[in-house]
């Protein structure tokens, strides 16, 4: 799918009133801010055109400021502001966006562009292999799933 095509799925998915309105620009501009990088073109767009969260896998991504909490997390900048990644092992940018449950997490890497996924797991931290528009065709088509993911976790070095 290409980014229109994941757009226009997710507007549909909006029109059928499951999703929350689009998150402000203020909401965005402060995310921004707070990170310190640019959110992925595509990610900036379903926020503003689309839902402020709660598009993608089972109850959706975070938001921004103003979506709806998920668990104990009010929106994207302030789980990273926060640092939840007590390992430190999580680089810049890299911005938590979607909690699988038992401390499985999916992020997005805002200092690329394509918006790269990546994902954390058990002290592990590793690259999706996919960017943002085909994590989000994943959930569209529903063939993402969490064993697939599971799957690509580096196995553990025992020294």
């Amino acid at each position: 799918m290409t980014e229109d095509e994941v757009v226009e799925a997710l507007k549909t998915v909006a029109r059928a009133g499951t999703l929350p309105p689009p998150a402000t620009p203020e909401a965005v501009a402060e995310a921004e801010q707070i990170i310190g990088f640019p959110l992925p073109p595509l990610l900036r767009r379903l926020y503003l055109e689309v839902a402020n969260g709660g598009f993608g896998p089972r109850e959706g991504i975070l938001g921004v400021r103003g979506g709806p909490v998920q668990a104990n997390f009010r929106d994207i900048a302030e789980l990273y502001q926060d640092g939840p990644d007590p390992s430190g092992e999580i680089p810049a940018g890299q911005v938590l966006i979607y909690d699988w449950g038992c401390t499985i997490w999916s992020l997005v890497d805002f200092a690329d562009p394509a918006g790269g996924m990546w994902c954390t797991h058990d002290g592990a931290h590793w690259a999706q292999g996919v960017t943002l528009v085909e994590w989000l065709a994943g959930t569209v088509t529903g063939t993402l799933e969490l064993d697939a993911l599971l799957e690509s976790q580096p196995a553990r070095q025992i020294d």
